[in-house]
Formats: C-alpha cells, structure tokens, sequence
C-alpha cells in the first residue's frame, strides 16, 4: 500500500487521532505562515535595531509580558474545563454564568497587570535596561495588557466550542499586520519606538478580533441574553477558583523558571548578548511553533478519553503526537543546524552570528518538549494540576540558581545550557508521571 492510502486509511480507522488533526491544521497552517512571517519580521527589527537595539526591545517586551503572566490565571483552561463541561451537559444558564465569571475576573486582573506595570517601570528600566529613560517604553508596550482585558477567556470559549479556526484565523491577520508595520517602521527608520508601535497594534488587532469572535460563538450557543445569568447559578465557585489558582501558580513558576530567563540574563550581561539569546529563541520557535497547535486539541481529547476510563486509547494517542513531535524536530531542527551557521549571518548579519551555538544548545532541551508536549495537558486531565507545578519548582529553583551562579563567568551559552537542561528533566520528570498513573489506572479492575 502505498503511503498516502496507509495515511488514510490509519486516519479513516481513527477518528480521535482526525478530529486532532483538523483542529490542529487550523492552528498549524496560522502558525505554520506566522513563522516564516516571523522570520521576515525578526530579519528586519535586527537590521535595523541591531544587536544591543535588538537585546532592549526584548527586555521592554518581555518585562510587560512577564508583569502580565504573574498576575495571570491562564483563564482558558479554566473556561475549557467548566464551561466545557457545562456545554456538555447542556446546561446552558451555568455555562453563560460561568463565562461571566471567569471574564469579569480576567478584566480585573488586566486592569491591576497594568497598574503595576506602571508602578514598576522605572525600576525595570534600571535594573533589565541600564537605562532609566527607557522606562516610558515599558508603560507605552504594556498598554496591550488594557488591549487584551479578556483575551484568554475568549480563546478559551473558541477552544470549548471546538472553534480552534478563528483562533487561527485571528493570528494570521494579526501576522500580516505585524509584518506590514515593521516594514513601514524599518522602511522609515522609526526605530525601537515604532518596532514597539508594531508589536502593541498587531497584539491589539488578534485581541479584538478573538474577543469579537467569541462574543459571537457565546450568542450563538447560549442566546443573546446570557450576560444576565446571575453568578449564584454556579453553586460552588471555590473549586474554580481553586483551579484557576493552581493554573496561575504554575504559570508564575513558569514564569521564572522560563520565560524570565532573558531578563535574569539581562540583569547579569549586556543587552548584545540578551540579543544574541533571543534571536536562538526565535530560531526555536521555528521548530515549536508548528507543532503548538497540537496541545491544546490533543488535552480536550485526552480529557475525554479519561473521562471514559479508556487509557489504551489515550496511550495509543500519545504516542501518535509523540511520533509527530520527534519527526519535525528531526526534520527542522535538524535542517537549522545544517545551515544555521551559515545562513545566520547572512539574515541578520555577522554581528549575530553568536546566536548560532546558543540555537543548537537550546535545540536539545525544546526538542524534548516538542516530543512530549501532551506532558502538562496529560496531568491537568488526570486531575493533577499541582503535579508538574511541583517539577517545575524544584528543577526551576535549581535552574535558577545556577544561572546567577555560572552565567556572570560563563556567559549566553553556559545559560542557553542550563535553560535546556531544565527542559530536558522537568518535561521528562512530568512526562514519566503520567505515563505511570495511565498504567496503574489500566491494570486496575
């Protein structure tokens, strides 16, 4: 049999493994554009910014993102799991009380990021940037968070209603805008002021759009007047709030034991070699991007699998995914680091050529993650959030030490070691974990 029948033919035997792929390939072709738009962008905001310029705009960007995440509940998986389990039952009243909710409560939090943002822009700029003037673009770049008030629960509400398309649909728009104002901006020489313009309209544009898009599907399924649900619809707030608490927890260890990393880099080194790091993160998200769209379709169904007690099925799904992830690693990762030294200085000149090392190494510990990247969704639907919170803690605390430790000496790629390190242990440790909870489930009777 040829391999394209062998392909429809696994694929007509298998519907779950199909209804992850057709959710997936909306997100993927987004996602897939997004990248090589992405590429464009990175080439010309380097260009024009250059290696140092480069290194102060990701600590602006990341300094706002990060405020954000700290007092971020991940209110999509929140909004996934009830809401979702409220639609399943058709209890619509609870599921419109719910999104209520759990929207009125990001709105707040979006609020208070802001605020503090505000409150801690100056001592940003000092201690990530050097350079206290900057501070005006960290508040400027940080409006996005007032842009975005309820931009996670409206995902969440397209990921309940199995609307994965106009999530994607939203990133792609927002991708083109994104790249037709940093041309304009690099065209006009508008430097890090306009980049940064850029970036707070394109975040702006996917805000509103996926907020417009949901607002829609919530009409649609609940009826034009499920604004008016009172809130004492849901009995028991307590164990929502429990878990939106456990999902901000583990995003704040997240948060300083990943996506803080520049900045704690930017603390100890200069803002050239901060650009050199992040320009091999951006390389990364070359070979991540792609496969992202694959996590978040593959939890809904896996919490349906468990649901059903069927851990065969859900271990044969795994490994599908799994097989997926290794085999674009392989393929991308693999052709990157063929040409990357190379190819590197030829896009964003030969000042960056460093970033090519610090690519490779990172390579090790995010390829582990695109292999296993079901291993968080697989506990959240086991009902052990707190599980990989704990990994990621204990590796995190680790990590983070021996970045202050080793880095001041051994510079960007001593932390682009550790950084994968922590990936390669942490993702393994959680991967194991509910590997083993599916084989005890399945032997019992």
């Amino acid at each position: 049999m040829l391999p394209i029948q062998k392909i429809k033919a696994f694929l007509q035997n298998n519907p779950l493994m199909r209804r992850v792929l057709r959710n997936s390939s909306y997100l993927f072709s987004s996602n897939t554009i997004s990248s090589g738009l992405g590429v464009i962008q990175g080439i010309l905001v380097v260009r024009l910014l250059g290696g140092s310029g480069f290194g102060l705009l990701t600590i602006v960007m990341d300094f706002a993102s990060n405020v954000n995440r700290l007092l971020s509940f991940r209110m999509s998986e929140v909004t996934v799991k009830y809401m979702g389990e409220a639609l399943a039952k058709n209890d619509k009243q609870r599921a419109a009380a719910l999104i209520k909710g759990i929207g009125l409560t990001e709105a707040i939090t979006s609020v208070i990021a802001y605020s503090v943002l505000l409150l801690l822009s100056v001592w940003g700029a000092r201690t990530f940037a050097s350079d206290i003037s900057t501070a005006a673009l960290f508040r400027f770049y940080g409006l996005f968070l007032l842009a975005n008030l309820v931009y996670e629960t409206s995902v969440g509400v397209l990921q309940a209603v199995d609307n994965f398309k106009q999530v994607a649909l939203a990133n792609f728009y927002q991708s083109i805008a994104l790249t037709v104002l940093i041309s304009i901006a690099f065209i006009l020489n508008w430097g890090i002021t306009g980049i940064l313009t850029a970036y707070l309209i394109g975040k702006t544009l996917a805000g509103f759009m996926v907020t417009g898009f949901a607002l829609r599907e919530l009409n649609d399924k609940l009826g034009r007047g499920w604004t008016r649900a009172p809130l004492k619809l849901v009995p028991a707030w307590k164990p929502i709030l429990q878990f939106a608490f456990s999902t901000n927890l583990n995003g704040t260890v997240n948060l300083f034991a990943r996506d803080n990393i520049r900045l704690y880099l930017a603390a100890i080194l200069t803002t050239a070699e901060v650009g050199y790091f992040t320009l091999a993160a951006r390389l990364i998200n070359l070979v991540m991007t792609p496969l992202e769209p694959f996590i978040w379709p593959t939890y809904a169904e896996i919490t349906k699998t468990i649901a059903q007690k069927q851990w065969t099925v859900t271990r044969k799904l795994l490994i599908q995914v799994s097989a997926i992830g290794a085999t674009w690693t392989l393929l991308a990762g693999g052709g990157l680091v063929a040409i990357g030294w190379w190819l590197i200085p030829l896009m964003y000149g030969a000042d960056m050529a460093p970033a090519y090392l610090c690519f490779v190494i990172l390579l090790i510990g995010y390829g582990v993650a695109n292999i296993a990247n079901w291993n968080r969704p697989l506990l959240l639907a086991l009902g052990k959030p707190n599980y990989p919170l704990v990994v990621s803690a204990i590796v995190g605390a680790v990590e983070i030490g021996l970045i202050f430790l080793f880095v001041p000496s051994g510079g960007y790629l001593v932390g682009a070691a550790i950084v994968s390190g922590y990936f390669v242990i942490s993702i393994i440790w959680t991967a194991l974990k509910g590997l083993s909870i599916i084989k005890q489930e399945n032997v019992l009777p």
